[in-house]
């Protein structure tokens, strides 16, 4: 599983003119479910973004996951993130789980943050979506399980 997680101020994703997800303070993540991720996988990457230090503590130093500063997760399927793009003009997205796969993965990453986490809102799996965010840093980092 790929995550592409960045802090915001504030994020919202749009299908069709109607906001589905939207979050103030907090994460945005944009994820990828690969073949083969198992559900240990997923629940390690759950684990990881409600505690991933990106979060500034009293002296200002990145030192506090989303569970210890509070605020919103937003997830978004993204299966661009597993583009091969190392070669041509096109990429290939032989390494991205296919639909049936990326959608039962997705959905289980969603229940394992929202198990964890109160705020937990998510985009719309295969939908051409709309995300509109201010990052706040910018701070943005790849993760991988």
């Amino acid at each position: 599983m790929i995550a592409l997680l960045q802090r915001v101020r504030h994020a919202h994703v749009d299908v069709d003119g109607e906001t589905v997800g939207r979050i103030g303070p907090g994460l945005l993540v944009l994820a990828c479910v690969q073949p083969g991720d198992t559900p240990a996988r997923i629940d390690r990457m759950a684990d990881r973004l409600l505690a991933y230090r990106v979060f500034p503590d009293a002296a200002g130093k990145m030192n506090l996951g989303l569970k210890d500063a509070g605020g919103g997760l937003l997830l978004v399927s993204q299966f661009t993130l597993a583009a091969d793009t190392r070669s041509g003009l096109r990429p290939s997205f032989s390494t991205a789980a296919p639909p049936a796969e990326g959608l039962a993965g997705f959905e289980a990453l969603v229940a394992a943050c929202r198990a964890r986490w109160t705020t937990v809102e998510t985009g719309r799996f295969g939908a051409h979506m709309q995300v509109s965010l201010v990052n706040d840093g910018p701070v943005t980092f790849w993760l991988e399980t």
